[in-house]
């Protein structure tokens, strides 16, 4: 499968790669939401795409678009590799992950740990460079990680790398503890420090620098924008409460002029949910993802409830979808 990368300019909004949450049916249902945020996979290992079922791991839906690739690993030979394969599959952006704390992902020397070894992920980055033909190279990092000083070592960080090409940058502004706390209290305890991504931005101005950490609606994001960093990306409210977030984000985030509604992104998901009954698979792989579509307003409990219960059934399909709106509709009268 060879096609051609939709090359990814520097997006102003964009939800973050999360591990069993943005898969293709979470991606599509947010492009439903939202035309212009960018999408990311989740994680996916260097070697898992070289060895693995690679139309299982990176196959996506066209109309996902803009959708980048997020990679994981820390040998250069690997990722060159990977990045070849994600050209192929048309990722118009391929991403590599010195950020995430976990304990399966320090044991694979990648993530977070690479911020202790910069000259080692600027071999990385320059051999994904390399390899690319056509897709963006970027970034996810800390601020630093354990023991480090953030405003010491993220200016090296970000200065070794952009001397081997990278010129994006999305910064989780928070240090990570790798010894001592869990890849969840890492995306919470570690305290926030915003000023420090603004102080990044100010002195390397020729960077691209999205913000990514703690940001929980999109005043937050624009605000952070419209101090002067490039993006903003939003993790687990663009997930538990996706029409807040996305479906204002084209017109309040980029100036387009319409919005959409939770009712758009449920109609245009019944066609999807039909065409991937007919593959074989099941409708809670799908609807899992759609529960906090209705967040906040009247009938959403029932709306979650009807899912929740249904929707795993043997033989489930779009009916019960309907069956939840129609719930959700009653409720709120």
């Amino acid at each position: 499968m060879t096609l051609t990368a939709n090359v990814i300019p520097a997006s102003r909004l964009s939800v973050a790669p999360m591990m069993d949450w943005t898969d293709r049916h979470c991606r599509y249902l947010h492009r439903l939401l939202s035309k212009r945020t960018l999408l990311y996979t989740e994680m996916v290992t260097a070697p898992a795409v070289i060895h693995g079922d690679v139309d299982r791991l990176l196959g996506f839906d066209p109309a996902e678009h803009p959708v980048a690739l997020q990679l994981g690993g820390s040998d250069p030979a690997q990722l060159a590799q990977a990045t070849r394969v994600g050209c192929d599959f048309g990722y118009g952006e391929v991403n590599l992950n010195v950020g995430c704390p976990s304990d399966r992902v320090q044991s694979g020397k990648f993530g977070a740990c690479l911020m202790k070894e910069p000259a080692l992920v600027a071999d990385c980055v320059q051999a994904m460079i390399e390899a690319s033909t056509g897709a963006k190279i970027t970034v996810k990092c800390r601020i630093g990680v354990d023991d480090q000083i953030p405003s010491e070592i993220l200016p090296e960080f970000l200065d070794t790398l952009a001397g081997r090409g990278i010129n994006s940058f999305t910064i989780h502004a928070r240090m990570a503890w790798l010894d001592g706390l869990s890849p969840k209290e890492n995306r919470d305890i570690p305290p926030l420090d915003y000023e420090l991504v603004h102080r990044m931005k100010a002195d390397f101005p020729e960077l691209e620098i999205i913000l990514n950490g703690g940001i929980a609606d999109l005043d937050t994001a624009l605000e952070h924008i419209n101090r002067g960093l490039d993006g903003a990306m939003i993790g687990r409210a663009a997930y538990h409460t996706p029409t807040d977030i996305l479906a204002t984000a084209d017109r309040r985030v980029f100036g387009d002029v319409a919005d959409t509604t939770a009712e758009d992104a449920v109609a245009g998901m019944l066609p999807y949910i039909e065409d991937h009954l007919a593959r074989g698979g099941r409708l809670n792989q799908i609807t899992r993802h759609m529960l906090g579509l209705f967040a906040g307003r009247a009938g959403a409990r029932q709306w979650r409830r009807t899912l929740s219960e249904q929707a795993h059934k043997p033989g489930a399909g779009p009916e019960v979808v309907e069956q939840a709106l129609s719930h959700l509709t009653q409720s709120a009268a």
